[in-house]
């Protein structure tokens, strides 16, 4: 499933076709994703202007100046791609495509919208795990969609005595807890593996166990690969694409996730560690045995 980087790449690609525009025209190609559109979810879309396009978590929003929001999760396997109108053309920092000609008709684009920008944006999810809803703007910290969320890892208020508090008493692994999306929000299995790594935590040490100095080494990790991570387009392994169709890169400079039996790179401290790969609550993890304790 996409992580906050691969979220927030691809919001970020999206901004300049959306953010600040009148959405045209809005077209669904089935009647559900994961669960069924709202009601008159094209008609409440089209002719409304995108106030703006925030990231909550793994979610995309899309302020509406209906005051309602539009909500996007990719699911495990949905991809966003804008396209340009008539010939390839820059907007912004990014330089989108002209769409060729199936764009919007193939067998798993199940949502199509057109705005002034002008671009094309298709949303293709083979495995239908995606979601798009509206809910009111101002109720949007109420939706059961977002109610029970955590704090969000790049922001002020995330910081070594948050974190701590959050961890306090917590008798699950460190790994679990960082996963747990009430502690922290839009963490996956990937970048936590990679701020453990950097921060020298076993993943099997038990949350409440982890010392303050400690603590304060996993935010500024926490905050260091997420900001990489999103600066190199997020990681693609299998789905994951930026909103021009390129693919993120952040998986070639993966520390330890997916690297089992390769050397440690932590070159810091000349560790001769080997990635082991282990098994927490039904995910793999990765880690170097030797020097995160």
């Amino acid at each position: 499933m996409p992580e906050l980087p691969e979220v927030e790449t691809v919001r970020l690609g999206l901004r300049p076709a959306l953010e600040g525009r009148i959405i045209l025209e809005a077209q669904t190609r089935r009647g559900d994703l994961r669960v069924p559109f709202p009601p008159r979810f094209t008609e409440r879309l089209k002719g409304r202007k995108v106030e703006r396009l925030l990231r909550r978590a793994k979610y995309i929003l899309a302020e509406l100046d209906s005051g309602e929001s539009l909500v996007i999760h990719l699911g495990m396997s949905g991809r966003i791609s804008v396209y340009a109108e008539g010939k390839k053309q820059r907007l912004g920092d990014y330089v989108y495509n002209p769409a060729p000609p199936d764009a919007g008709h193939g067998k798993h684009d199940h949502v199509v919208i057109e705005t002034d920008a002008p671009a094309k944006i298709v949303f293709n999810d083979h495995r239908r795990f995606g979601l798009m809803t509206l809910v009111p703007t101002d109720r949007l910290d109420h939706d059961k969609l977002f109610k029970d969320i955590g704090i969000e890892p790049l922001s002020k208020e995330f910081n070594t005595r948050h974190l701590a508090r959050a961890l306090e008493g917590k008798k699950t692994s460190i790994k679990a807890a960082l996963l747990d999306q009430r502690v922290v929000a839009g963490l996956g299995n990937i970048y936590v593996s990679e701020a453990l790594f950097l921060a020298h935590i076993s993943p099997k040490r038990l949350a409440g166990a982890v010392k303050k100095e400690q603590i304060a080494a996993l935010v500024k990790a926490i905050k260091s690969v997420l900001k990489d991570a999103i600066a190199a387009g997020g990681s693609t392994l299998r789905d994951h694409a930026q909103a021009t169709g390129d693919p993120g890169s952040f998986q070639h400079r993966f520390r330890v996730y997916d690297r089992e039996g390769m050397p440690c790179r932590n070159t810091g401290t000349k560790c001769r560690g080997v990635v082991k790969r282990i098994v927490q609550g039904g995910r793999s993890t990765f880690y170097c045995p030797a020097c995160q304790k």
